[in-house]
């Protein structure tokens, strides 16, 4: 674990800052604010919200945020890979300009609500960048922070690792730009409400892709798996054991839609073992699944069972993943 650094600069600060202002100056160029692939093992669980008023839109005039949402958040696909450590990286070379560590990687609960009010953003700081750029970085975790106000920090360098400090309800890095403190949104840095195409006015030096939902991991396991396991990353086998209970595949989901299609099948050596196909009943940030069948009278035999989750929208396939195991 890295140096913990703290940076005291009064109660004001809560990681709100003051932004800096200056002259107009050419666009800036991000690169990745996370060191993990966005368009594979983590994602993106929501954008910039675009729509000044009470609805929500996102950059491609999706509903892919909540109403008021500042930034973008760099998902995590389970509190395990948090807590094996994963790095919030500088997107732009700039100077700290204050930031804070010491809180709990508890996230935001009925029991913490209290003790977070007014540090919302958690472990974090923030980087001043030329031409009156600022970037944000919000949740991150206990003890990771490595820069403190005034270090120099350059484009790609490690300056923390993603966590669930603040108002986080799930393992993320929350990532916000400012230009002379207005709001900009990455992804579309026109302030319009138009929407973009997938290239369109980004400040990325590459774009992530963008999913409007999708398939966070799809696991085996010897019995239907708790939520909290789930989200855990405790709830897969490394191996099938010939006297497991029962066999299940589950699917972890972000940003689903009502009446989303999840297709479960789970095969072994002999075929198909279970399949079906679950409609969801309402739209949700987060969701799970999962189905399974008991051990036959005899062993699970010997073979490769593979595991399919498929997400369908609106008759196409949004997304699909696959995991297989052994049982020797």
């Amino acid at each position: 674990m890295r140096t913990s650094h703290v940076s005291i600069v009064g109660a004001a600060m809560a990681l709100t800052f003051a932004w800096a202002t200056s002259t107009l100056a050419q666009d800036i160029i991000l690169s990745s604010p996370i060191d993990c692939d966005v368009n594979a093992t983590c994602y993106i669980q929501q954008y910039v919200d675009r729509d000044p008023g009470p609805g929500v839109q996102d950059y491609r005039c999706k509903a892919l945020a909540n109403d008021g949402h500042k930034g973008t958040d760099f998902a995590l696909p389970s509190l395990r890979i948090m807590q094996q450590g994963v790095d919030v990286l500088a997107a732009a070379d700039g100077t700290v300009a204050g930031a804070r560590d010491g809180m709990a990687d508890t996230g935001l609960t009925p029991d913490t609500a209290a003790t977070i009010e007014g540090r919302e953003c958690g472990n974090g700081l923030r980087i001043d960048h030329p031409g009156g750029w600022s970037t944000q970085y919000c949740h991150l975790k206990q003890g990771s922070v490595s820069v403190r106000a005034g270090d120099a920090v350059s484009t790609g360098q490690p300056i923390g690792e993603v966590g669930q400090s603040g108002a986080a309800t799930f393992p993320h890095v929350h990532f916000s730009v400012r230009k002379d403190g207005k709001r900009i949104d990455p992804f579309n840095s026109e302030t319009s409400q138009t929407c973009a195409p997938e290239q369109g006015n980004s400040l990325w030096r590459e774009t992530p892709l963008y999913r409007p939902g999708g398939l966070i991991t799809v696991g085996l396991f010897d019995r239907i798996p708790e939520y909290a396991e789930v989200k855990a990353g405790t709830a897969d086998l490394r191996t099938i054991s010939p006297t497991s209970p029962a066999l299940t595949i589950w699917g972890y989901m972000f940003a689903t839609r009502k009446n989303d299609i999840l297709r479960l099948d789970l095969s072994g050596p002999d075929g198909t073992i279970i399949t079906r196909d679950l409609m969801l009943p309402k739209s949700q940030a987060l969701a799970m699944r999962a189905i399974g069948k008991k051990r036959p009278s005899t062993d699970w035999p010997a073979g490769q069972y593979t595991g399919t989750a498929t997400l369908i929208r609106d008759g196409k396939v949004l997304e699909h993943k696959t995991v297989t195991l052994m049982r020797h």
